[in-house]
């Protein structure tokens, strides 16, 4: 019933596990488009070619998962 509900008093583990899968899902997939995308544009629209394009996507690649990873968080 309605009247039994308790304000703050809902267990949202499974919510918080749900947005941590999406929000990690969302941040390496980014990168990863990121990097296909700068290498077949490299490769195919550069006469740089392959090993050009290859080396760009690895640099972003690289850059990317030193930004991107977790951080250990302070502890208070």
């Amino acid at each position: 019933m309605a009247s039994e509900y308790i304000r703050g008093e809902m267990d949202i583990r499974e919510q918080v596990a749900t947005f941590h899968l999406f929000y990690d899902m969302v941040k390496w997939g980014s990168l990863a488009i990121s990097a296909l995308v700068l290498l077949f544009a490299v490769w195919f629209c550069t006469p740089a070619g392959f090993p050009a394009g290859f080396g760009a996507a690895s640099a972003l690649t690289v850059v990317g998962v030193l930004l991107l990873r977790d951080k250990a968080s302070a502890a208070h």
